[in-house]
Protein backbone atom coordinates (compact mmCIF):
# COMPACT_ATOMS: atom_id res chain seq x y z
CA UNK A 1 0.00 0.00 0.00
CA UNK A 2 1.31 3.86 -0.91
CA UNK A 3 2.15 5.77 1.55
CA UNK A 4 -0.83 8.58 0.48
CA UNK A 5 -3.15 5.71 0.55
CA UNK A 6 -2.22 4.90 3.95
CA UNK A 7 -2.88 8.14 5.94
CA UNK A 8 -6.11 8.35 3.43
CA UNK A 9 -7.24 5.18 5.41
CA UNK A 10 -5.68 6.49 8.98
CA UNK A 11 -7.51 10.14 8.34
CA UNK A 12 -10.62 8.03 7.78
CA UNK A 13 -10.59 5.93 10.93
CA UNK A 14 -9.50 9.14 12.91
CA UNK A 15 -13.05 10.86 11.44
CA UNK A 16 -14.90 7.73 12.03
CA UNK A 17 -13.91 7.72 15.72
CA UNK A 18 -14.88 10.70 16.61
CA UNK A 19 -17.96 10.79 14.91
CA UNK A 20 -18.92 7.58 17.23
CA UNK A 21 -17.31 9.20 20.39
CA UNK A 22 -19.51 12.20 19.77
CA UNK A 23 -22.82 10.36 19.02
CA UNK A 24 -21.61 7.95 22.61
CA UNK A 25 -21.58 11.46 25.02
CA UNK A 26 -24.39 13.05 23.12
CA UNK A 27 -26.71 9.61 24.41
CA UNK A 28 -24.93 9.55 27.61
CA UNK A 29 -25.95 13.47 28.15
CA UNK A 30 -29.64 12.97 26.99
CA UNK A 31 -31.49 11.91 29.93
CA UNK A 32 -33.07 8.31 30.33
CA UNK A 33 -36.57 8.16 29.09
CA UNK A 34 -38.55 6.94 32.74
CA UNK A 35 -40.29 3.58 32.45
CA UNK A 36 -42.09 4.46 35.93
CA UNK A 37 -45.97 5.67 35.12
CA UNK A 38 -47.41 8.07 37.28
CA UNK A 39 -49.45 6.88 40.01
CA UNK A 40 -52.14 9.29 39.78
CA UNK A 41 -52.66 12.14 37.62
CA UNK A 42 -54.38 15.84 38.27
CA UNK A 43 -57.83 16.19 38.66
CA UNK A 44 -59.13 17.77 35.77
CA UNK A 45 -60.88 21.24 36.85
CA UNK A 46 -63.58 21.45 34.52
CA UNK A 47 -64.55 18.02 35.70
CA UNK A 48 -66.26 19.61 39.09
CA UNK A 49 -66.72 22.61 41.60
CA UNK A 50 -65.80 20.94 44.49
CA UNK A 51 -64.29 17.75 45.91
CA UNK A 52 -62.90 16.24 48.64
CA UNK A 53 -62.55 13.01 50.62
CA UNK A 54 -61.98 12.28 53.83
CA UNK A 55 -61.44 9.50 56.34
CA UNK A 56 -65.09 8.71 58.18
CA UNK A 57 -63.03 7.49 61.60
CA UNK A 58 -60.99 10.47 62.06
CA UNK A 59 -61.72 13.13 59.52
CA UNK A 60 -58.57 13.65 58.04
CA UNK A 61 -58.43 15.01 54.64
CA UNK A 62 -57.22 12.07 52.37
CA UNK A 63 -57.97 14.35 48.97
CA UNK A 64 -59.01 17.69 48.10
CA UNK A 65 -59.50 20.09 45.62
CA UNK A 66 -61.36 23.27 45.86
CA UNK A 67 -62.96 21.69 48.50
CA UNK A 68 -64.16 25.24 49.98
CA UNK A 69 -65.38 26.77 46.72
CA UNK A 70 -69.70 27.15 47.07
CA UNK A 71 -71.72 25.38 44.86
CA UNK A 72 -75.80 24.57 44.80
CA UNK A 73 -76.20 21.06 46.59
CA UNK A 74 -79.40 19.98 44.86
CA UNK A 75 -80.79 16.95 46.29
CA UNK A 76 -77.67 16.80 48.12
CA UNK A 77 -79.37 19.12 50.21
CA UNK A 78 -81.53 16.18 51.91
CA UNK A 79 -78.89 14.93 54.07
CA UNK A 80 -79.34 17.92 55.84
CA UNK A 81 -83.35 17.20 56.09
CA UNK A 82 -82.75 13.70 57.57
CA UNK A 83 -80.37 14.85 60.10
CA UNK A 84 -83.05 17.31 61.37
CA UNK A 85 -85.18 14.82 61.47
CA UNK A 86 -83.23 12.37 63.23
CA UNK A 87 -82.79 14.61 65.75
CA UNK A 88 -86.51 14.75 65.91
CA UNK A 89 -87.11 11.32 66.76
CA UNK A 90 -83.85 10.53 69.09
CA UNK A 91 -85.59 13.57 71.54
CA UNK A 92 -88.65 11.62 71.31
CA UNK A 93 -90.59 14.14 69.31
CA UNK A 94 -91.29 11.58 66.25
CA UNK A 95 -91.46 8.18 66.09
CA UNK A 96 -90.76 6.36 63.03
CA UNK A 97 -94.14 4.75 62.95
CA UNK A 98 -95.84 8.39 63.25
CA UNK A 99 -98.41 9.06 60.36
CA UNK A 100 -97.41 11.94 58.63
CA UNK A 101 -100.52 13.77 56.53
CA UNK A 102 -99.27 14.78 53.15
CA UNK A 103 -99.91 18.47 53.06
CA UNK A 104 -101.15 19.75 49.85
CA UNK A 105 -98.49 22.02 49.12
CA UNK A 106 -96.08 18.69 49.76
CA UNK A 107 -98.78 16.63 46.79
CA UNK A 108 -98.10 19.89 44.40
CA UNK A 109 -94.00 19.71 44.34
CA UNK A 110 -92.97 18.83 41.16
CA UNK A 111 -89.07 17.19 40.10
CA UNK A 112 -88.60 14.46 41.42
CA UNK A 113 -91.33 13.06 43.81
CA UNK A 114 -92.63 10.04 45.30
CA UNK A 115 -96.67 11.02 43.55
CA UNK A 116 -97.66 11.74 47.21
CA UNK A 117 -101.74 12.35 47.58
CA UNK A 118 -103.27 14.95 49.60
CA UNK A 119 -104.35 14.05 52.77
CA UNK A 120 -102.40 10.69 51.91
CA UNK A 121 -101.21 9.17 55.32
CA UNK A 122 -97.23 7.86 55.18
CA UNK A 123 -95.15 7.05 58.34
CA UNK A 124 -92.07 8.94 58.85
CA UNK A 125 -90.30 5.73 58.33
CA UNK A 126 -91.47 5.24 54.75
CA UNK A 127 -91.08 8.77 54.40
CA UNK A 128 -87.47 8.64 55.47
CA UNK A 129 -86.89 6.17 52.44
CA UNK A 130 -88.51 7.87 49.56
CA UNK A 131 -86.23 10.90 50.82
CA UNK A 132 -83.19 8.89 50.19
CA UNK A 133 -83.80 6.21 47.42
CA UNK A 134 -86.50 8.26 45.19
CA UNK A 135 -84.90 11.48 46.47
CA UNK A 136 -88.31 12.84 46.68
CA UNK A 137 -88.93 16.17 46.99
CA UNK A 138 -92.74 15.89 47.88
CA UNK A 139 -91.65 13.66 51.02
CA UNK A 140 -89.19 15.99 51.97
CA UNK A 141 -91.64 19.09 51.98
CA UNK A 142 -94.44 16.42 54.10
CA UNK A 143 -91.42 15.67 56.57
CA UNK A 144 -90.54 19.77 57.12
CA UNK A 145 -94.48 20.73 57.10
CA UNK A 146 -95.53 18.22 59.59
CA UNK A 147 -92.99 18.82 61.89
CA UNK A 148 -92.11 22.68 61.76
CA UNK A 149 -95.70 23.92 60.09
CA UNK A 150 -93.98 25.78 57.66
CA UNK A 151 -91.01 24.99 54.93
CA UNK A 152 -89.67 28.04 56.61
CA UNK A 153 -89.21 26.94 59.85
CA UNK A 154 -87.63 23.20 59.41
CA UNK A 155 -85.46 25.82 57.23
CA UNK A 156 -84.38 27.61 60.16
CA UNK A 157 -83.42 24.18 61.78
CA UNK A 158 -81.43 22.80 58.71
CA UNK A 159 -79.30 26.28 59.54
CA UNK A 160 -78.87 25.94 62.85
CA UNK A 161 -77.75 22.31 62.59
CA UNK A 162 -75.44 23.19 59.80
CA UNK A 163 -73.83 26.04 62.57
CA UNK A 164 -73.79 23.49 65.28
CA UNK A 165 -71.82 21.32 63.13
CA UNK A 166 -69.49 23.88 61.81
CA UNK A 167 -70.66 23.92 58.14
CA UNK A 168 -69.19 27.45 57.95
CA UNK A 169 -69.77 27.80 54.05
CA UNK A 170 -73.29 26.26 53.58
CA UNK A 171 -76.83 28.25 53.64
CA UNK A 172 -79.79 26.52 53.33
CA UNK A 173 -83.10 27.63 52.12
CA UNK A 174 -85.03 24.43 51.00
CA UNK A 175 -85.74 21.24 52.30
CA UNK A 176 -85.69 19.69 48.85
CA UNK A 177 -82.76 21.38 46.95
CA UNK A 178 -84.89 22.34 44.02
CA UNK A 179 -83.94 25.54 41.87
CA UNK A 180 -85.12 28.55 43.36
CA UNK A 181 -88.26 29.98 41.95
CA UNK A 182 -88.68 33.79 41.55
CA UNK A 183 -87.47 35.87 44.42
CA UNK A 184 -85.87 32.53 46.14
CA UNK A 185 -82.41 32.19 47.00
CA UNK A 186 -80.73 28.89 46.46
CA UNK A 187 -79.31 26.87 48.56
CA UNK A 188 -75.30 26.77 48.75
CA UNK A 189 -72.30 24.55 50.60
CA UNK A 190 -69.37 23.03 49.78
CA UNK A 191 -67.56 19.35 49.53
CA UNK A 192 -65.97 20.11 52.98
CA UNK A 193 -69.60 20.79 54.68
CA UNK A 194 -71.28 18.40 52.79
CA UNK A 195 -68.44 16.11 54.22
CA UNK A 196 -68.56 16.69 57.78
CA UNK A 197 -72.37 16.21 57.30
CA UNK A 198 -71.63 12.72 56.18
CA UNK A 199 -69.01 12.13 59.06
CA UNK A 200 -72.02 13.20 61.62
CA UNK A 201 -74.58 10.74 59.82
CA UNK A 202 -72.68 7.86 59.57
CA UNK A 203 -71.87 8.57 63.57
CA UNK A 204 -74.99 9.00 65.03
CA UNK A 205 -78.13 7.68 63.16
CA UNK A 206 -78.96 4.76 61.27
CA UNK A 207 -78.94 6.74 57.84
CA UNK A 208 -76.72 3.50 56.06
CA UNK A 209 -79.94 1.87 56.21
CA UNK A 210 -81.80 3.99 53.64
CA UNK A 211 -79.02 5.04 51.53
CA UNK A 212 -77.77 1.25 50.92
CA UNK A 213 -81.27 0.51 49.82
CA UNK A 214 -81.11 -0.34 46.06
CA UNK A 215 -84.63 -0.60 45.11
CA UNK A 216 -88.19 0.37 47.17
CA UNK A 217 -91.48 -0.75 46.94
CA UNK A 218 -94.11 2.09 47.86
CA UNK A 219 -97.62 1.45 48.59
CA UNK A 220 -99.70 4.37 48.44
CA UNK A 221 -102.95 4.22 50.51
CA UNK A 222 -105.26 3.78 47.34
CA UNK A 223 -103.96 0.82 46.51
CA UNK A 224 -101.40 1.79 43.83
CA UNK A 225 -97.75 0.84 43.94
CA UNK A 226 -94.63 2.16 43.16
CA UNK A 227 -91.02 0.59 42.25
CA UNK A 228 -88.36 3.08 42.93
CA UNK A 229 -84.72 2.67 42.23
CA UNK A 230 -81.94 4.31 43.99
CA UNK A 231 -80.39 7.13 42.44
CA UNK A 232 -76.66 6.40 43.48
CA UNK A 233 -75.16 4.35 40.82
CA UNK A 234 -72.36 3.43 42.28
CA UNK A 235 -74.45 1.25 45.05
CA UNK A 236 -73.50 -2.26 43.67
CA UNK A 237 -70.92 -0.96 41.34
CA UNK A 238 -68.26 0.19 43.32
CA UNK A 239 -67.61 -2.42 46.24
CA UNK A 240 -68.54 -1.13 49.46
CA UNK A 241 -70.20 1.64 48.48
CA UNK A 242 -73.41 1.78 50.77
CA UNK A 243 -74.63 5.87 50.38
CA UNK A 244 -75.09 8.44 50.41
CA UNK A 245 -77.29 10.54 48.45
CA UNK A 246 -77.23 12.46 44.29
CA UNK A 247 -78.13 15.85 43.29
CA UNK A 248 -78.61 17.83 40.00
CA UNK A 249 -80.55 20.93 38.45
CA UNK A 250 -78.87 22.76 35.59
CA UNK A 251 -77.52 25.12 37.05
CA UNK A 252 -75.72 23.51 40.13
CA UNK A 253 -74.55 20.62 37.62
CA UNK A 254 -74.09 16.98 38.94
CA UNK A 255 -73.53 16.17 42.74
CA UNK A 256 -72.69 12.99 44.81
CA UNK A 257 -72.09 12.08 48.07
CA UNK A 258 -70.56 9.09 49.11
CA UNK A 259 -69.41 6.48 51.52
CA UNK A 260 -67.07 2.89 51.09
CA UNK A 261 -66.20 0.80 53.81
CA UNK A 262 -63.37 -1.87 53.01
CA UNK A 263 -61.57 -4.02 55.31
CA UNK A 264 -63.23 -1.83 58.35
CA UNK A 265 -62.28 0.94 57.03
CA UNK A 266 -64.25 3.75 55.82
CA UNK A 267 -63.83 6.91 53.64
CA UNK A 268 -66.71 9.69 52.71
CA UNK A 269 -65.98 11.35 49.14
CA UNK A 270 -67.94 14.45 47.85
CA UNK A 271 -68.01 15.72 44.16
CA UNK A 272 -70.12 19.25 43.53
CA UNK A 273 -71.15 20.82 40.24
CA UNK A 274 -69.91 17.82 37.43
CA UNK A 275 -71.01 18.37 34.17
CA UNK A 276 -72.26 14.83 33.23
CA UNK A 277 -73.76 13.11 35.22
CA UNK A 278 -71.48 9.95 34.33
CA UNK A 279 -68.37 12.20 34.84
CA UNK A 280 -69.66 12.60 37.99
CA UNK A 281 -69.42 9.02 38.75
CA UNK A 282 -66.09 8.68 36.93
CA UNK A 283 -64.37 10.87 39.55
CA UNK A 284 -66.21 9.70 42.64
CA UNK A 285 -64.84 6.28 41.63
CA UNK A 286 -61.36 7.80 41.06
CA UNK A 287 -61.53 9.69 44.44
CA UNK A 288 -62.66 6.48 46.42
CA UNK A 289 -59.59 4.47 45.29
CA UNK A 290 -57.11 7.90 45.76
CA UNK A 291 -58.79 7.90 49.44
CA UNK A 292 -57.92 4.34 50.15
CA UNK A 293 -54.31 4.57 48.85
CA UNK A 294 -54.11 7.90 50.74
CA UNK A 295 -55.57 5.91 53.75
CA UNK A 296 -52.20 4.94 56.51
CA UNK A 297 -51.36 1.96 56.94
CA UNK A 298 -52.94 -0.19 59.64
CA UNK A 299 -49.67 -0.80 62.11
CA UNK A 300 -50.51 -3.70 64.40
CA UNK A 301 -49.57 -3.69 68.01
CA UNK A 302 -45.56 -4.32 68.30
CA UNK A 303 -44.93 -7.94 69.79
CA UNK A 304 -42.76 -9.00 72.49
CA UNK A 305 -39.37 -8.90 71.87
CA UNK A 306 -38.19 -12.41 71.79
CA UNK A 307 -41.34 -13.94 70.99
CA UNK A 308 -42.49 -15.86 68.04
CA UNK A 309 -45.88 -17.84 67.53
CA UNK A 310 -46.77 -20.75 70.10
CA UNK A 311 -43.52 -19.90 72.42
CA UNK A 312 -42.89 -17.66 75.49
CA UNK A 313 -39.50 -15.34 75.35
CA UNK A 314 -36.81 -16.85 76.84
CA UNK A 315 -36.65 -13.85 79.20
CA UNK A 316 -40.05 -14.67 81.11
CA UNK A 317 -40.23 -15.82 84.41
CA UNK A 318 -41.55 -19.12 84.26
CA UNK A 319 -42.02 -21.45 87.30
CA UNK A 320 -42.94 -24.79 87.97
CA UNK A 321 -44.19 -25.98 91.70
CA UNK A 322 -42.32 -29.29 92.14
CA UNK A 323 -43.14 -31.26 95.40
CA UNK A 324 -40.18 -31.75 97.99
CA UNK A 325 -39.72 -35.90 99.05
CA UNK A 326 -41.73 -37.14 101.22
CA UNK A 327 -39.23 -37.67 104.41
CA UNK A 328 -39.69 -41.38 106.13
CA UNK A 329 -42.78 -42.36 108.22
CA UNK A 330 -41.82 -41.77 111.46
CA UNK A 331 -41.57 -44.59 114.00
CA UNK A 332 -44.90 -45.63 115.10
CA UNK A 333 -44.53 -44.52 118.40
CA UNK A 334 -43.74 -40.59 116.95
CA UNK A 335 -46.38 -38.24 116.48
CA UNK A 336 -47.45 -37.84 112.57
CA UNK A 337 -46.50 -34.84 110.65
CA UNK A 338 -49.37 -34.64 108.50
CA UNK A 339 -52.34 -36.69 108.44
CA UNK A 340 -54.95 -37.74 105.23
CA UNK A 341 -54.49 -36.38 101.94
CA UNK A 342 -52.91 -32.93 103.03
CA UNK A 343 -50.43 -32.71 100.02
CA UNK A 344 -46.77 -31.96 100.44
CA UNK A 345 -45.02 -28.59 100.51
CA UNK A 346 -44.06 -27.63 97.39
CA UNK A 347 -40.86 -25.22 96.37
CA UNK A 348 -40.36 -23.21 92.96
CA UNK A 349 -37.79 -23.94 90.88
CA UNK A 350 -36.72 -22.54 87.86
CA UNK A 351 -37.09 -24.57 83.98
CA UNK A 352 -34.65 -23.71 81.03
CA UNK A 353 -36.66 -22.69 77.89
CA UNK A 354 -37.47 -26.15 76.36
CA UNK A 355 -38.63 -27.74 79.77
CA UNK A 356 -41.12 -24.90 79.73
CA UNK A 357 -42.38 -24.85 76.59
CA UNK A 358 -42.88 -28.28 76.34
CA UNK A 359 -45.10 -27.99 79.78
CA UNK A 360 -46.95 -24.70 78.33
CA UNK A 361 -47.06 -25.53 74.54
CA UNK A 362 -49.40 -22.17 73.77
CA UNK A 363 -48.34 -18.82 74.90
CA UNK A 364 -49.59 -16.66 77.39
CA UNK A 365 -50.13 -13.15 78.57
CA UNK A 366 -46.49 -11.16 77.54
CA UNK A 367 -46.97 -10.29 81.84
CA UNK A 368 -47.86 -13.69 83.17
CA UNK A 369 -46.44 -15.89 85.59
CA UNK A 370 -47.16 -19.48 84.67
CA UNK A 371 -47.53 -21.90 87.69
CA UNK A 372 -48.21 -25.67 86.95
CA UNK A 373 -48.81 -27.53 90.24
CA UNK A 374 -47.39 -31.19 90.14
CA UNK A 375 -49.12 -32.92 93.53
CA UNK A 376 -46.78 -35.04 95.39
CA UNK A 377 -48.05 -38.98 95.05
CA UNK A 378 -49.97 -40.21 97.91
CA UNK A 379 -48.35 -42.35 100.52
Amino acid sequence: MSTSSLRLLLLCCCVLSGAVRAATDASARKPARSTTKTATTALNPEAFRSAIVIDAATGKVLVEAAADVQNPPASVTKLMTFAVIQDKLQRGELTLQTPVTIAAEAAKMGGSEAWLVHNEKVSVEELLYLLMVQSANDAAVALAIHTTGSKEAFVELMNAKARELGMTHTEFHSPHGLPPGKGQEADLSTARDIALLCRQLIAKTDILRYTSTQTHEFHHANGVVNNFINHNHLLGLVPGCDGFKTGWYAKAGYSLATTVQRNGRRIIAVVLGSPERKGRDTLTTQLVERGFAALPPVVPPPALAGTTAGTLPASLPVQVAVPTPVPPSPPPSAAPTQTGDTASPLKLVPLNPDERNQLIGAPAEPDATVHVAIPAAKK
